[in-house]
């Protein structure tokens, strides 16, 4: 996520890190090279420019050099720059009204529609909200099947008429069937087109009038960088929407989007898209984000994401069999299950702080677990629950039946021995042993 942006903010900042002597010089030097990183993120001009200005003035006014860590205060100054350039605070979604209707815009290909779908399962789970999911796009053929089964897939109803060519009757009878059935959020997904046109922008005018939503959104392909912000100004225009989502935050994405859209149309970015599933579903926070692209991680959604899929009974029945000393490969696979729900590898390693610039060159698999999962589903009931009872002629029989060889086997064996053992000091708390253990390790 913003990976090139911030591979050259780190090298702009780079030379004032330190103790070394700053001077007024060498700050400007590097806030232009600040601004050139910002531009080549296809960040508006003017936009950059006042960036820049903005924190060479907090950098005189704060006395930076004079300061002890002027590099670090710099930084700083930069980071919280960034937090207010893409809003500063985060906004929630208005879920008032009986029932909440929200109107989704956006061009066609954007993600409007498997966004609403994300956006439907994270009330429907988070909220606990009952929703239904509006098919109002008549034009395009698969719009409404790919609605469909979006909403078979996070087990929200859909209202279509198939027959019926009108988006705000479709949109007016939907919200009296919602009312009837007891759903309390009505999201709708319009009709996009390669490119704003006078027929779109009028007929989701007319939506808009007609059902007067409590939540109009604006999605956009952050991928598309400074035409995605052109376009959000373009419908702003029209329907004054109440925030904006950026889809395919992890593809490779320049950052330009996310970091003008607050500044030319002074509405919040309420949520973001970070995969392909789902669950793939982000609140954003401009300051985390901030930290992610300056490459200070994200601490604080990683731990959400993972107290998200924390059982607290599961973790008492772990407890236990990790003090009994029975902790098995099944307790190893149900750990693995975890983790993959909490988001794809690449995007949770860039939120450990660090681990993202370190990382950048490796190639990072989401099907990296898969090798693992194949040798324990090869293994016995009795083998996964002892693990000592696998001998080499047992090694040899998985490794064939997972399609691995007996160094994998070995390896996955070795990892667990010692995973096993360091649950087994942090349950005892024997810090000193355990400090011991993970410099073995290395």
């Amino acid at each position: 996520m913003f990976s090139n942006l911030s591979d050259k903010l780190d090298k702009a900042l780079h030379t004032l890190k330190g103790h070394g002597k700053i001077t007024e010089i060498n700050v400007a030097e590097t806030l232009k090279e600040v601004r050139r990183a910002l531009l080549d993120a296809d960040v508006n001009f003017k936009i950059a420019k006042e960036f820049t200005k903005n924190v060479q003035t907090k950098a005189i006014g704060q006395n930076v050099l004079t300061t002890l860590q002027p590099g670090q205060l710099m930084v700083k100054l930069v980071k919280d720059e960034l937090t207010s350039l893409m809003g500063g605070e985060t906004v929630g979604i208005n879920l008032g009204g009986s029932p909440t209707v929200i109107l989704m815009s956006g061009l066609q290909g954007s993600g409007k529609t498997t966004f609403s779908g994300k956006l439907a399962n994270y009330l429907k789970t988070k909220k606990t909200k009952q929703v239904l999911l509006v098919g109002c796009d008549v034009y395009r053929p698969a719009a409404i099947n790919q609605l469909q089964v979006v909403g078979e897939q996070v087990g929200v109803e859909v209202y279509t008429e198939i027959d019926n060519k009108n988006p705000i009757e479709i949109s007016l009878n939907a919200i009296k069937y919602a009312k009837a059935n007891g759903k309390n959020v009505v999201i709708i997904d319009t009709a996009g087109r390669l490119a704003v046109d006078a027929a779109m922008m009028t007929e989701i005018s007319d939506i808009h009038k007609a059902v007067n939503p409590e939540e109009t959104l604006f999605v956009v392909d952050s991928m598309t960088g400074q035409d995605a912000v052109n376009t959000a100004k373009a419908f702003n225009d029209i329907l004054n929407f109440d925030g904006v989502v950026l889809t395919k935050l992890d593809g490779d994405t320049r950052g330009g989007a996310a970091l003008s859209i607050k500044s030319v149309v002074d509405k919040p970015i309420k949520f973001i898209g970070t995969g392909e599933k789902m669950d793939a579903i982000d609140v954003f926070y401009p300051d985390r984000m901030a930290d992610r692209i300056l490459g200070m991680g994200d601490v604080i959604s990683l731990v959400e994401r993972a107290q998200d899929q924390y059982d607290e009974e599961e973790a008492r029945k772990l407890q236990k069999k990790i003090a009994k000393n029975q902790f098995g490969f099944d307790d190893f696979l149900t750990q693995i299950q975890q983790i993959k729900k909490m988001g794809s590898m690449k995007d949770l390693i860039g939120m450990i702080p660090g681990a993202g610039k370190t990382m950048k060159d490796v190639e990072i698999d989401d099907n990296a677990f898969k090798g693992i999962e194949a040798i324990i589903h090869s293994m016995t009931p009795s083998e996964r629950s002892t693990p000592s009872l696998i001998d080499v002629t047992r090694k040899k029989r998985i490794a064939k039946g997972s399609g691995t060889t007996i160094q994998e086997v070995n390896q996955l064996m070795k990892q667990f021995e010692q995973m096993s053992k360091m649950m087994k000091m942090m349950q005892g708390g024997g810090g000193k042993k355990m400090m011991q253990m993970m410099q073995g390790m290395k």
